[in-house]
């Protein structure tokens, strides 16, 4: 029987013809995973015409390739009109902050341990997106004539609407909750994007103040938890949205982010609650784990440095001692140095935020973010060992605290092993010279 010159020609004529209309309709974009798909198409074709007869292997080809391409088609949409979104967020540092979109009459719109406000960062990009999509946007800020405020204003439609408002003072919710009904009498709000991210120490445990504890809880937790259920009436006759902006914090055991870390995993677990309790009456509820973006918090090294002369300055003695003014220098340089990685362009964190709101069945989790995946399957499937020194070496791997290092008065090595039966590779570079 003569072979075909190219047995799965068809098949290949077909994905070329669907991808084709997929592109056009924007079902489909160029990047990675289309040509990840395509180079597993060829690999597959070639085992084909090897293995299989040609009818086969062109049934075999062709089948792959729908579905390739039906997994890769982005999920269908809903229209942006007559729909409101309110985010809301905290920034670290300086002061509470949100954004609130309503939909027009017409169809069109970090870091794991701070979130920038309406001056930059998620909520400044989302605004600009959402109100170039069609929606009204309702902006609350700290500061009226801050610079991210002006910005707003210049840069977005006349529809975009600015109200003063503290996330931590319950006055200033309590009108923010009365402006946005009165300002989506007409069209109803569809969703909620919580963006609280709130924290000001980056230290152990033990040494980052009582205080920080609570104002995380404060700003991540409770001031989300009160905001989110005075718009529940609102979400419920509308069937809409709920997405909060979460942290890998919150699911791992980030060195030196405990009281960030702690008011996550608790904002995080509210939200998976609400998502089983709202099921029946149609609100759908997804959280955001964003990897490391550089956001206006990032880039303020000077700011980072301030808090670390405040906590030095803060201390009790005999912690200072016990750690070593040293320990906390080699923690901040780690810090900083990890905030030298983060992803310039915030993109990614924005389209999940749209994709949460719009998409007809979103997932409850989104992970934007290079890294971010492999983070959360070692998290999941390798050894606590693994886990622990993939986070120190990812993020900030703690030195000897200055008593238990060799020499020191009351520390011994019989004493440090058994303290530590499972001790870290090691002190850094920086401590071993």
């Amino acid at each position: 029987m003569e072979r075909w010159p190219w047995p799965s020609g068809g098949a290949w004529l077909l994905v070329a013809a669907r991808a084709l209309l997929q592109l056009l309709r924007a079902d489909l974009r160029l990047g990675r995973p289309l040509l990840a798909a395509l180079a597993l198409l060829a690999a597959l074709d070639w085992l084909c015409q090897r293995l299989l007869p040609p009818l086969a292997a062109l049934a075999v080809l062709a089948a792959a390739g729908w579905i390739a391409l039906s997994c890769l088609a982005r999920p269908p949409r809903l229209p942006v009109a007559t729909r409101a979104v309110l985010i809301t967020g905290e920034c670290a540092g300086r002061g509470a902050w949100g954004l609130q979109a309503v939909g027009r009459d017409r169809t069109p719109r970090g870091l794991p341990w701070a979130r920038q406000g309406c001056d930059s960062g998620f909520g400044k990009e989302a605004a600009k997106k959402l109100d170039a999509m069609g929606f009204r946007v309702l902006a609350t800020v700290l500061d009226l004539n801050s610079p991210g405020a002006l910005e707003l204003r210049a840069c977005c439609s006349p529809h975009l609407k600015l109200l003063q408002m503290d996330l931590t003072k319950p006055g200033d919710i309590s009108r923010a909750l009365e402006f946005t009904k009165a300002h989506t009498t007409s069209t109803g709000l569809w969703g909620l994007v919580n963006n609280a991210g709130f924290n000001d120490v980056v230290a152990d445990a033990e040494l980052a103040p009582l205080a920080t504890f609570r104002s995380c809880m404060e700003v991540n937790f409770f001031g989300t938890l009160q905001l989110t259920k005075g718009l529940l009436p609102l979400l419920r006759r509308s069937r809409g949205r709920i997405v909060t902006l979460g942290s890998p914090a919150g699911d791992m055991p980030y060195p030196c982010l405990g009281a960030y870390g702690t008011s996550k995993a608790a904002v995080v677990l509210l939200m998976d609650t609400f998502n089983c309790e709202l099921l029946p009456w149609g609100v759908k509820v997804s959280v955001i784990q964003p990897g490391c973006f550089k956001t206006e918090s990032v880039k303020n090294v000077s700011n980072w440095e301030r808090r670390k002369r405040l906590l030095l300055t803060s201390l009790p003695q005999e912690l200072l001692q016990a750690y070593g003014e040293d320990y906390i220098e080699h923690v901040h340089g780690q810090f900083l140095h990890s905030l030298s990685l983060a992803l310039p362009d915030l993109s990614p964190v924005v389209d999940a935020i749209i994709d949460a709101l719009l998409a007809a069945h979103p997932p409850s989790r989104y992970y934007p973010g290079r890294g971010v995946g492999l983070m959360y399957f070692i998290h999941y499937y390798l050894p606590e060992g693994l886990r622990r020194r993939f986070l120190q070496a990812f993020f900030i791997s703690p030195c000897l605290p200055s008593a238990l290092r060799p020499g020191k008065p009351g520390s011994t090595p019989t004493q440090d092993a058994a303290q530590d039966p499972d001790p870290s590779p090691g002190p850094s570079p920086t401590v071993a010279q």
